[in-house]
Order: C-alpha cells, then structure tokens, then sequence
C-alpha cells in the first residue's frame, strides 16, 4: 500500500480503502467504486492522498474483474456438470433435444437457442427445437447443406460464428432463411456440430438479438456441450431402436438384447464416469476406472504428449500418428494391440487416452472408450482452468519476490496461503533452454515446482524456478538431468542460494543470473551448477569484483591503441592465446601471412610492454580476456572488449 495510508481511523485515504473493501465483498458495479475517491476529494484529501486512493480503486477493480471470471468460470463449469448428469437420466429424445436447447441458452446466456437435425434423405438439415424463439417461419425453416451458417456447419463439421449475420459475406444467403433471421431478430449466431464420430447429425445454435463477438471460450463451452447432446441423442435413439425391434422383431431377440446390454453398458459407465467427476475425482481416478469398465490398461496423455496417469500398464508414449488419426476421424484407432483415442474440446486438442490388454476391442466397447474421452475433455478443462489460475497467482508471488515488490511479511503471508514455507531454505534456479518454446519450458518447471512445493514463473525473459533445498549445485545437476528429457533438448540450470526469508530472493536472481551467463559463454550449456563451481570465473563474478576496473587496467593500452588507430589488435592477441601461443596456428586462424601475424605481435609487445609473454604477464591478459567474454548479460553477445575502450 502507499505510504500516504495513515493509521486506522486518523485519514482519508485509510477510510476510503475500508469503503471499497466493502464495496468488493458487496460485489458492487464498478460505477460504485469511484465514490470513495469523490468523498475524499470533498473532505479536502491532499494530492498523495487522492493518488493513494486512486491507486487503490484501480486494484480493487481489477480484482473485482478477477473475481467475477473466477465465478462465471466456476459456474459455468458447474452448470456443463448438472448438463451431463441431466443428460446422462433422460431416455425420450423430445426430452432430451429440450434439455440441450434450455441448458445451452442458460450457459451462454444468450438470447436464444435452437438445435437442428440432419435429413439424410432430404440432404438438408431442419430445425428440431427451439428455446427463446417467437417467430413461426423461423421454427420451421429447413437449411440446405451449405446454405446459411447452419448449412455450412451441418457440411463442413466445423463450428461458425458471426458478429451479425446479416451483413456477413462469407455465407450463402437465401431469401428463406433471411427472412426468417430477420423475423426472429437476430443478429449474432454461433453454430457447432452435433457429432458421433466422423458422421454429423445435426447443429446446435446460440444466437443474441445485437451484433457481438462470440469468444474462444464460448466456442469450446458450447461444444463440449454439443459433444455431451450428441452422445445422449444417440443414446435416446438407440433406446427407440431398441424398443421397435422388440416389438416388431422377436427373431432377432438374441440380437437386440446384445445392443441393449452394450447400450446399458455404455449409459452406466458414462454415468459412472461423470458421477466420479462431479463428485471431484482426479484424472489418476478417471484412468484407473476406464480401465476397471473396459478390462484394460489405462494411460492419460496431455497434448504435448506427457503423461497424466496411468493405471495397469506399462508406460507408453501415444504414437502422435495415431492421436492425429483419432483427431480427424473422430474415432479411437487401434495402434500395435493398444487403443488410442484423441481427446477433443471441439476442435482443441486437450491430449490422449490409450488402452492397453485389448486388442480385440469390440464396437461397443470402442464406442464406449470414445465416450470415456469426452468425460475426461471435461476433467482436462477443469484442470486446466484451476492450474492456469494457480500458476497466475504463484508466477505473481514470485515476480514480487524478485523485485522486491511488497513487504517480507505480507509475501510470506501470501507464500503460507499457497504452501510454500520462506521460513525453510530456498534455492533460485533460472533455466534456459533456447531450442524449446519458452511456454512448454515453463510448463515443465510448473510441474517440478508444484511436486516440490516451490514456484516458477518467467521474469527478465527466463524462466525461474524457486525450490525449497539446501544444496543449490546437486539440485541444479539433477533437474538439468530431469528437465532436458521432460522438454526433449538441454536444459541449462543456474542455482544461487540457499536464503531464508523473503528478502534474499532478488539478490539469489541476481547471482543466478551471472552464473547462467557464465555457463553458457564457457559453453557448459545442458549442465547445471552454481557460481562456485566454475572455479575462478564463478568466484570473481560472485564476488561481484570491479571486473571492468580489472579488465581496463590489463588491457588499456591496447584497446586505446585500437580505438585511435582503427585496428583490432585485441582479436589477434585473443586468437594467439587461443592457439597456444603458437604462431603458425595462430596464422591459420586469422587467415594472413605468418609475417603479418610478427609484425602485429611485435606491435602488440611495443604496446604493452617487452615483458606481455611472460608467464605471469600472459596470465593476467588472458584472465582479463575470459572475464569481458562470460560478463555479457543472458541472451546477449559476448561483450567485445573494445566496448571497455
């Protein structure tokens, strides 16, 4: 908080703070929140008192913002649950196309909602049911493939949205359907696929009265909701299947009480499935009951191919062959005896389920392993909604604790409510992987803090990771060891530490990151360690010893000789000690005669003195040319040593 905040009861902007306090636990409109600012500046508030309680309104909103993602997020969620538990209970299709219609209109929050079906027959697709809608014409408009928004999503299997569909070109407009659009009132129109496997039944629809923009989320909520009423339609079908053929054909008796049995089957275990979701099961749970339902191995992959859990098998790599035929296709795809299936948020890769021990996976049991994926589509989105959260709030503690940011004792606080103890010892890693995206690197170090009850975030471009250990050079050894195969390229791994306490933390980066510096320029890159392993390079940058005082005072005369004089006899000096001192050698490299390569050595001598080849003298200019090369900053050039000039 500002230093301007007085004491409890003694000033304005202390009163202001308590008012909007309130105002959050309220949940009050953001136009609420400008009133305490408005009632200081009556009471005469001075300037840093008012920029006090600006600053503070400006928080508070943006954690009311939070707080209200956070419910919608947590409601919608809770509301996709009930959908596949009420789903999941109904048996008559009319029932079961309303129910989709009515849960859709209440997730979105939109205006209206209406569901389609395909007609085989007819080849066009016609509007089943409605929710919100007054126009007659509308209710019973029929779409030919391709034609409208509908007609584009019932052909191409893909999902569609529109800001206003009126003035949108990209669709095939007919006189029909713009009538009945314009009748109805609408404006903005979202369509998505009702599927079973490759084959689309239908299109489910949420559409507002005003031009909007439907976001990414409401695509993927809409969707999965799509993927839970496709399979619940099919299971209200098959159940009238099933009955017809009762009546009308005993003969196939044996045969029908084989289909009901797999559809029971299939209805019990997805009804299994979500009841263990619902009831806040983990994803190890959801694998080793697909695995218990289906006589199996289990193995859960994410998108990026690491594993999630496994129950009964082995463990296995998904052949991402075979996730991205089950993506296209829509179906599991059998791959050496094991079963994979990909897991599909609409068109979101999520990742992958796998079944080992069946290789002779009948169509029930296939289907019913396919509906598993969509059971687990929903735990992974939950996942990960609560993880991006979680890492938001750790990656925040530890920007604060590496800038120094907030007081110790309220960034202890706030280390407490997440389960890291700054009270034990704690170790600063910064890791550096240039040949993998800096996300996936993240997300690697994400999951080795979560397992070590630590933190990681990036900060300055790196990716930081925060451990509580305190012995900083083996913990670095073993997670260059542990990280290089999670993310499949080298990891470099630069450790200072340990420190007790919150405020040790930004210095521990510091030195962390001189120590990656140095790693890397002595191209010790894929190995972990701290400043004190790198012998006397590690010791001066530890120290933090005047190194450019050093280096100047080594190598003045000449850097200033090359400055006045346009020549870079500091390059020839470098490649010579490089070489061994051997001329000859040192000829090859430069690319010039061996009597250029005298000549400019004896130029050196006449500037820095007869004696420079002197054991102890050539020591010194060579410790001084390797501290300018590993002092540059992480990301950047070795620093040319003319910049010391």
């Amino acid at each position: 908080m500002p230093s301007t905040v007085k004491d409890p009861g003694t000033g304005q902007p202390w009163s202001a703070l308590r008012h909007l306090l309130d105002l959050l636990a309220q949940g009050a409109p953001p136009e609420h929140f400008n009133r305490p600012a408005e009632e200081a500046a009556e009471a005469g508030a001075d300037a840093a008192e008012s920029e006090a309680i600006a600053e503070a309104t400006r928080v508070a909103l943006r954690i009311r913002r939070t707080l209200s993602q956070h419910r919608r997020r947590e409601a919608e969620l809770a509301a996709l649950f009930d959908t596949a538990g009420d789903l999941a209970a109904l048996r008559d299709l009319d029932a079961v196309l309303r129910a989709i219609t009515h849960r859709a209109k209440l997730l979105l929050g939109t205006d209206v909602t209406y569901l389609s079906l395909n007609d085989d027959e007819a080849g066009d697709t016609y509007m089943r049911v409605t929710d919100g809608c007054v126009s007659a014409a509308f209710q019973q408009v029929r779409l030919g493939m391709g034609e409208g928004l509908g007609g584009l999503v019932a052909e191409s299997a893909r999902p569609y949205t529109t800001g206003d569909y009126r003035d949108d070109t990209r669709f095939k407009h007919t006189g029909t359907i713009d009538s009945a659009v314009i009748e109805e009132g609408l404006h903005a129109i979202l369509g998505v696929p009702l599927r079973l496997g490759t084959r689309v039944i239908g299109v489910l629809y949420a559409a507002d009265r005003t031009a909007r923009t439907f976001g990414p989320d409401e695509v993927a909520l809409l969707s999965s909701l799509a993927d839970h009423a496709a399979i619940a339609i099919d299971s209200a079908r098959l159940m009238d299947e099933t009955r017809t053929a009762l009546v009308d054909l005993n003969e196939a008796s044996q045969t029908i009480e084989a289909h009901s049995e797999a559809v029971r089957r299939a209805e019990d275990a997805h009804d299994r499935l979500t009841d263990l979701v619902l009831r806040g099961g983990g994803i190890t749970d959801v694998a080793t009951a697909i695995g218990g339902i289906l006589g199996g191995g289990t193995l859960i992959h994410d998108a990026d191919g690491a594993e999630l859990a496994r129950a009964g098998a082995e463990a296995l790599l998904p052949p991402p062959q075979a996730v991205a035929a089950s993506r296209a296709g829509g179906r599991a795809v059998p791959v050496g005896g094991t079963w994979v299936c990909a897991v599909l948020a609409g068109h979101e890769l999520l990742g992958s389920i796998a079944l080992t021990g069946r290789p002779d996976l009948g169509e029930a049991d296939r289907r019913l392993f396919e509906r598993a994926s969509v059971v687990t589509a929903l735990l992974l989105l939950l996942r990960r909604s609560v993880a991006e959260t979680e890492d938001r709030i750790r990656g925040e503690l530890l920007g604060d604790l590496l800038t120094r940011a907030a007081d110790p004792g309220t960034l202890s606080a706030r280390a407490r409510r997440l389960k890291v103890d700054l009270g034990h010892p704690h170790t600063v890693f910064v890791l550096h992987a240039p040949a993998v995206p800096r996300p996936r690197l993240l997300a690697a170090a994400a999951r080795t803090a979560q397992a070590r009850r630590g933190l990681a975030g990036t900060h300055h471009e790196e990716v930081v990771l925060v451990c509580p250990t305190d012995t900083p050079s083996a913990c670095a050894a073993h997670l260059a060891e542990e990280l290089g195969p999670a993310v499949a390229a080298p990891v470099t791994v630069a450790a200072a530490g340990p420190v007790t306490g919150p405020e040790g933390f930004a210095d521990a980066h510091a030195e962390a990151l001189r120590c990656l510096s140095a790693l890397r320029a002595l191209g010790h890159e894929g190995r972990g360690a701290v400043l004190a392993d790198l012998g006397f390079v590690g010791v001066l940058l530890g120290d933090q010893a005047d190194l450019r005082g050093y280096i100047r005072q080594t190598l003045g005369p000449l850097l200033d000789y090359d400055a006045r004089r346009g020549t870079d006899l500091l390059h020839t000096l470098r490649v010579y000690f490089a070489a061994g001192m051997n001329q000859t050698k040192a000829r090859e490299a430069l690319h010039v005669h061996i009597n250029t390569v005298v000549q400019r050595l004896d130029r050196i001598g006449q500037v820095l003195g007869r004696d420079w080849q002197r054991p102890e003298r050539a020591l010194e200019l060579q410790l001084a040319l390797r501290i300018a090369q590993v002092s540059s900053a992480p990301g950047e050039r070795a620093i040319r040593l003319r910049q010391f000039a």
